[in-house]
């Protein structure tokens, strides 16, 4: 008589669920960004996409933490970027001032997109062939990860609200950067990924200070702590682009 097979029904603990939660939560803040760009409130949707970027950066460290990381939170983390930081960016830097250049504005909003689908397909299909950097080290990315591309393309929008509504560029011009940040992110230029940094002991009383005077400068001065914010990452981005300091290729 042959044995009965049970199967085997695998539970998880409530809190295991959590970096889903978290993902969920990124999604939910994206969407409503969207939504409040068409109501015309503009610093309210992007405060959203700020806040989807933190909610993102804690996802996956949750779910190694907690041991939960599973496929379909990795996917769902990628459908979740594709919203948070190829939709929404570009929407609403769209709505707010390119509405009335007509087809070339929408265009640069698909450039943007598309280049953001691409993105994160190349780093979906490198990641599980754990080859994300073929070329280089392991802590730096091959372009510009979506999550700060989406933050650099609303750069003109930090600037005009933090100087009064002052509009920084034209719109063809607008259309132009939008489409540049696209490209940048899939370039194959080499950027530092902040992942794999590792603090010394003795250092780490300083990390935290500085998270702590980050915080509360976003809290303060939000727009002109994120074109700062932007214009270092610009600036790590056009250092990493120096001969001398370009990672040496894997042997």
């Amino acid at each position: 008589m042959e044995p009965k097979r049970r199967r085997m029904r695998r539970e998880y603990a409530l809190i295991q669920l959590l970096p889903n939660f978290v993902t969920i939560a990124a999604v939910c803040a994206g969407l409503t960004a969207i939504r409040f760009t068409f109501q015309g409130n503009y610093e309210l949707a992007v405060q959203l996409i700020v806040l989807a970027t933190v909610l993102d950066g804690m996802d996956g460290r949750l779910a190694r933490f907690f041991g939960s990381d599973s496929k379909m939170g990795a996917e769902l983390d990628s459908l979740a970027d594709f919203l948070n930081f190829g939709i929404a960016p570009p929407l609403v830097l769209y709505v707010w001032a390119l509405q009335d250049t007509g087809g070339l504005g929408w265009m640069a909003v698909l450039v943007f997109a598309v280049c953001a689908v691409m993105r994160l397909a190349r780093f979906n299909v490198t990641a599980k062939s754990d080859e994300e950097m073929p070329a280089h080290r392991s802590d730096y990315f091959t372009g510009v990860p979506a999550p700060a591309g989406g933050l650099l393309v609303m750069l003109p929008l930090y600037v005009s609200f933090a100087f009064n509504d002052m509009k920084l560029l034209p719109d063809v011009l607008l259309c132009v950067y939008m489409a540049g940040i696209g490209l940048l992110l899939i370039s194959t230029i080499p950027t530092r990924s902040f992942k794999a940094l590792k603090v010394s002991r003795e250092n780490v009383r300083y990390i935290l200070l500085a998270f702590a005077l980050a915080g509360v400068a976003v809290l303060t001065y939000a727009w002109a702590t994120l074109i700062l914010a932007c214009l270092a990452y610009v600036a790590l981005v056009l250092w990493g682009l120096l001969p001398r300091n370009r990672p040496k290729q894997d042997l």
